[in-house]
């Protein structure tokens, strides 16, 4: 939404202020778009705004249209509320007066500040007169009020109609007492002579006292009455049958109150969406109950066949450095995903991905064409990272200098790097400058050429040829230059291991 926006910075606290113009104006054309926007702090800080905490605004539009209106919660940690004023609120121009409140639900209120804005009228609305209008928010509270006073008023009225109709029959005290005293002596007369007689003289029958039905013999007395009805021993031996509790069993039942409990009980029962969720939720196990790999490899299993077994699923695996087709020499850990399998249900296409002691993780690919397409080392950072070590030097041969060391290392590739300089030692194809240990020696036979030391030989390029054998010597063979072959030899090549 776009708003003609504004931020009224006012701070909550006793110090005589006076009535602020904000420096604001609005139009009469802005329609939804008018909107203040109040930052309140009380002590130097921003007053936070919870549930418990509502924003009013009192405004006083200049031809007499009054509003008392709830604001809205825009930053409650910082302490910022707004309100946007309604179409027919901007139609009120000139000098709105206002003043927020903020009221607490304990009761507690607090008036904020008094501030001024403007409405300006737009040459649109010059010919349009606002209605002054009073507008209460909580309407239905004043509408209780009223209905409550005309219904007061309703009472008294027929209150007062009813003493009116009785002043209408007031007559005088001696009037009275005369009519009272003939009453009196009649009524007295008249149940003289009804005393007297016995037989019956209005001759009720026993229809007109609704005794037709009744026998004319004895009734029991309300004694035996009494002693019947507190009878507790089945005396008209009345069965379960007989009153509908052949199919009830006869245990305790549950009160309504805790039938109520239990009917409120939100954990126990589960709504219609979670039950739709849970429904179309998957059903097939990645581990154990008890969190173990869901697939064991041993010692004398085949990986592959021990994956491809498990089926179609997503699934974990735990597998011996020893079992065959294993990924590393260490125990691994890891998942697997079979996704199609064949008449048996053995998987046919899928991946493994296992991690080892070391934490080398490892990757394989079954293909339904092609079977499973080997364990694949996935290289890391720290994989790139190498140990330098420095040979013992041999026949003479010593560091050409500190900057420029020979030296050798293998990266996680298997290849080894020989780098660095030699000088002073003998040449032949036999004669061995250094020799590499186990693990860092070539598959075969393997020469290179580097660049020699051209003292003496003008400025012409001078080269020499190494031999690393399988044996893991180092041989420099050759040198072409003659005059010096020994002054400086340099290495700078790499090769793969066995």
């Amino acid at each position: 939404m776009i708003y003609k926006n504004t931020d009224v910075h006012l701070d909550i606290n006793s110090q005589i202020k006076r009535s602020i113009s904000a420096n604001i104006q609005f139009s009469t054309q802005d329609i939804d778009t008018a909107k203040l926007t109040f930052s309140l702090t009380k002590d130097g800080a921003p007053l936070p705004i919870s549930q418990a905490t509502h924003g009013k605004l009192f405004m006083r539009f200049a031809d007499g249209s009054k509003f008392y209106v709830n604001t809205e919660v825009q930053d409650a940690l910082e302490g910022v509320i707004f309100y946007v004023l309604t179409p027919d609120q901007v139609t009120h121009y000139g000098t709105v007066q206002a003043e927020l409140y903020v009221n607490y639900n304990n009761g507690q209120s607090l008036s904020v500040h008094k501030f001024s804005f403007e409405i300006d009228r737009a040459l649109v609305d010059q010919d349009i007169a606002p209605i002054a209008e009073y507008y209460v928010q909580d309407f239905e509270s004043l509408k209780a009020v009223i209905q409550e006073m005309a219904d007061d008023a309703e009472q008294i009225l027929t209150e007062l109609q009813a003493k009116f109709e009785t002043l209408d029959n007031i007559e005088t005290k001696a009037g009275a007492q005369e009519k009272a005293d003939a009453a009196e002596a009649g009524a007295k007369a008249y149940t003289d002579e009804h005393a007297a007689k016995s037989d019956n003289p209005h001759k009720v029958t026993k229809a007109q006292v609704g005794l037709s039905n009744v026998d004319n013999v004895k009734q029991a007395a309300k004694t035996d009455l009494d002693n019947h009805v507190v009878d507790t021993d089945n005396p008209h031996a009345v069965t379960k049958e007989q009153v509908g509790l052949s199919n009830v069993d006869n245990v305790k039942q549950a009160s309504k109150s805790e039938f109520d409990t239990h009917s409120a009980d939100n954990v126990r029962h589960i709504t219609a969406a979670e039950r739709t969720k849970w429904n179309a939720g998957q059903l097939v196990k990645a581990t154990n109950d008890d969190g173990s790999a869901f697939v064991s490899v041993g010692n004398t299993d085949d990986f592959y066949t021990k994956i491809t077994q498990a089926g179609k699923r997503f699934g974990t695996f735990y597998s011996t450095g020893s079992a065959a087709n294993a990924p590393s020499t260490n125990p691994t850990r890891g998942f697997f995903h079979m996704t199609a399998v064949d008449s048996n249900g053995v998987g046919t296409v899928g991946y493994v991905v296992a991690v080892d002691q070391q934490n080398k993780m490892y990757s394989n690919y079954l293909d339904s064409s092609q079977g499973w397409k080997g364990w694949n080392r996935i290289l890391t950072n720290a994989d790139a990272a190498v140990s330098w070590q420095t040979p013992t030097l041999l026949n003479g041969w010593r560091q050409y200098d500190e900057t420029q060391k020979i030296r050798f290392s293998k990266n996680a590739l298997g290849e080894v790097e020989i780098a660095g300089a030699i000088k002073g030692g003998t040449l032949g194809f036999e004669v061995s400058a250094f020799q590499l240990p186990e693990g860092f020696r070539p598959l075969q036979p393997s020469h290179f050429i580097g660049v020699a030391s051209s003292a003496g030989m003008g400025s012409a390029p001078q080269f020499h040829r190494t031999l690393v054998d399988t044996d893991g010597k180092v041989c420099v063979q050759y040198c072409s230059n003659t005059a010096n072959p020994n002054e400086f030899i340099s290495f700078g090549f790499k090769f793969r291991t066995t």
